[in-house]
């Protein structure tokens, strides 16, 4: 979508048939970057991007439209690619942040990961049945297959727009436990946002803060909060 794209219509609406929700604008359907017509099967996710809509002012920004970008992003990209996204969604797993914690060298920071991670690397191995192993430093380590098996089965087992939301967690965490927990709501967005950023946090508390490090936590946890959202938006129907 053109950034500088000015508003062009009057009126938002969500109208319904029997084959969903329909955002309309000015009374003509919305369509996905791809043009396909944006029919959804959840009102209140219908409702929260009309909003999106009619909250432009002057000038269409796409950057707080993040429902619409999802939801665009899932019609266009993920159903078409569905074993696609699941294999890049379910490959951190081979890789997991929560698997690499610091050396005895840094022993308040893993006491940290231990209290923080390990809680959550205990719950996937309950709940999915996946058995992560942890390393220190940042060579890679080799994860048990049926682990990785286990994580992928709960990555299939998603719809189309959970699927969208999941992946979109995972990217921005850099952790499939993280997205899966939060997606479980085992843990909430903000709370994810915490814990990938352990370390860094860490650091900022030892040598102070940077302001573009500070600006790009913020836009992680934004980023986390909103596929929550969505996420939410899609289960409620």
């Amino acid at each position: 979508m053109n950034k500088d794209l000015k508003r062009f219509y009057k009126a938002v609406g969500v109208s319904e048939d029997q084959g969903g929700f329909r955002i309309t604008l000015d009374g003509r359907v919305l369509r996905t970057p791809a043009k396909q017509e944006l029919i959804l099967e959840m009102r209140c996710l219908a409702d929260a991007i009309a909003e999106e809509w009619e909250a432009q002012e002057g000038k269409v920004d796409p950057a707080s439209m993040p429902m619409m970008s999802l939801v665009s992003t899932a019609l266009d990209n993920v159903v078409p690619n569905r074993e696609i996204v699941i294999t890049e969604t379910a490959d951190y797993g081979a890789h997991d942040l929560l698997c690499y914690w610091a050396t005895e060298e840094q022993p308040e920071l893993r006491r940290r990961q231990s209290e923080s991670w390990q809680p959550l690397l205990d719950w996937a191995a309950l709940e999915l049945d996946a058995v992560l192993v942890t390393t220190t430093g940042i060579l890679p380590t080799d994860q048990p297959a049926g682990a990785l098996i286990a994580l992928r089965k709960d990555v299939e087992r998603l719809d189309d727009l959970e699927l969208m939301a999941v992946a979109a967690l995972t990217r921005a965490a850099g952790s499939l436990v993280l997205s899966l927990a939060t997606a479980h709501g085992q843990i909430a967005a903000g709370e994810a946002a915490k814990l990938s950023l352990l370390d860094e946090l860490y650091q900022a508390e030892l040598w102070g803060e940077d302001e573009e490090a500070l600006k790009r936590r913020q836009n992680l946890e934004r980023d986390l909060l909103d596929a929550e959202r969505f996420l939410g938006l899609v289960r409620v129907g």
